[in-house]
């Protein structure tokens, strides 16, 4: 396994995935190579950590604090 140079897919600048970065991503099971540089990494981590966390939070579908029964009990 040798180092691959690979182009960021935000700026487009080249940067190096060592045969040790290679190793790590093997090691934990991660099937696709980064697309973006380390600076672009980080830059989008702090953004996405700025709007509040995980992709997961604007999925909606809130039931008012209601639970499932939407608090009138069963209905059948």
């Amino acid at each position: 396994m040798a180092d691959k140079v690979i182009t960021c897919k935000d700026c487009k600048a080249e940067f190096v995935f060592t045969e040790s970065e290679q190793a790590f991503y093997k090691e934990k099971g991660f099937d696709n190579e980064p697309q973006r540089c380390p600076e672009c990494r980080k830059a989008r981590k702090e953004q996405k950590g700025a709007q509040g966390g995980n992709r997961d939070n604007n999925r909606g579908g809130s039931r008012g604090g209601q639970g499932a029964q939407g608090g009138q009990g069963k209905r059948w």
